[in-house]
């Protein structure tokens, strides 16, 4: 094979570019201003205060840092955060490249502020089928969407427990305060009505207002509870849930007659599995929420049924033991395995997030399974508690 040599202009050319500068190299070290007020940030304790610096001179090794004490909070350019407690503050911010190093301090101001321990808001309300749903909260012929999402705001401003039926039934909530991550602790618990040896484990996810609005549009980011590495575990479970007709001819259990219909609700899910909802004597109302039409699709991570067993063998004991940890209506409210710590949140990668706190908490029902008698395990839930408050 014959080799064709670069003319000598070309190659000189091409070894200047290598050994070159980069156009990108910074000649002064960076310039900074804070887009504060004049004498400082005026703020509440639990609400996020939004701090954005202006660098000049920065190129894309330029590192960021933001510090409160020695504690390092944020490596942006703009700073969210919020202040579990009054007082007077002082942020530090530094922007560094080669050349050299800026810091610019900012005065905070914390007043205190008044705040309820617990939700004050429900965005959205939706479970999927399962025998309380009508009754928690109570469904009225014409009632829409609208005013069952503001009934369950009702409920659960008043401890009222709601009910969100099987696999994916989900409830929207929020606060009038940011639920501060306050590291290396418990930061909230959602109440729900677990007891021993029965947990109907509902999956977690937070978010912040990242853009301000006060509307739950944000990025969500799933609590990882103990299960969330499990190889039991489904992540992207989908299950489609098909309503059914109230007048059909029953398919009653022979054996166990509190069983008044085992072909009533209809689903298929997205692992080539299908079956039926089953209907009890106990509860004679439909449990196909009848705001919505002929299906309903849900989604996300699906937690094992495996623990969930019939001890006496003969249908009569059910138990459902708790997962260890990171889960709603999983271990009684008074137990302090209840607790979430916001740290434990991870991306849709499962990768770790560092959240400064959380505006909404969405909690929806983590497992697609059934009990005899008891019903489908569904997750209940009652409210929130504020762990920093």
């Amino acid at each position: 094979m014959k080799y064709k040599l670069l003319p000598i202009s070309v190659l000189a050319v091409l070894l200047a570019g290598s050994c070159s500068k980069s156009d990108d190299t910074p000649t002064a070290k960076p310039d900074v201003s804070v887009n504060v007020p004049q004498g400082g940030v005026t703020t509440a304790n639990m609400k996020l205060v939004r701090v954005s610096a202006t660098v000049k001179n920065e190129n894309a090794s330029t590192s960021f840092v933001w510090k409160l004490g020695n504690d390092t909070i944020a490596t942006t350019k703009e700073l969210v955060y919020a202040f579990t407690k009054a007082g007077d503050y002082t942020l530090t911010f530094l922007a560094k490249n080669s050349v050299g190093e800026e810091r610019v301090t900012v005065p905070v101001k914390v007043t205190a502020g008044k705040y309820t321990n617990g939700v004050a808001r429900v965005f959205d309300y939706f479970p999927a089928p399962g025998q309380f749903v009508h009754e928690l909260p109570k469904w009225e012929a014409g009632d829409d969407q609208a005013k069952m999402t503001a009934k369950a705001e009702e409920s659960l401003k008043t401890g009222t427990m709601i009910h969100l039926g099987g696999f994916g039934g989900y409830v929207v909530m929020g606060f009038d305060h940011t639920i501060v991550n306050v590291p290396d602790s418990f930061n909230f618990k959602v109440l729900g009505n677990a007891f021993a040896q029965w947990s109907e484990a509902g999956i977690i996810e937070v978010a912040y207002d990242a853009n301000g609005n006060g509307l739950p549009d944000d990025e969500w980011y799933e609590i990882a509870g103990s299960e969330y590495k499990s190889p039991k575990t489904i992540h992207d479970y989908k299950i489609t849930y098909f309503k059914p007709n109230e007048n059909k001819t029953p398919t009653p259990n022979n054996d166990y007659k509190w069983l008044t219909d085992t072909t009533y609700i209809r689903w298929k899910d997205n692992q080539g599995k299908s079956g039926y909802l089953s209907r009890n004597q106990f509860h004679l109302q439909p449990y196909y929420p009848q705001w919505k039409g002929d299906s309903i699709t849900l989604t996300g991570t699906r937690l094992t049924d495996e623990n969930v067993k019939d001890q006496s063998g003969k249908g009569s004991f059910y138990v459902s033991p708790a997962f260890p940890f990171g889960y709603a209506d999983n271990w009684p409210n008074s137990d302090p395995n209840a607790g979430i710590k916001i740290n434990w949140a991870v991306d849709k990668k499962g990768n770790s997030v560092r959240l400064p706190g959380v505006d909404f908490i969405r909690v929806y029902s983590g497992m697609r399974a059934e009990a005899g008698w008891v019903g489908e395990i569904s997750t209940e839930v009652i409210g929130v508690t504020d762990l920093n408050l």
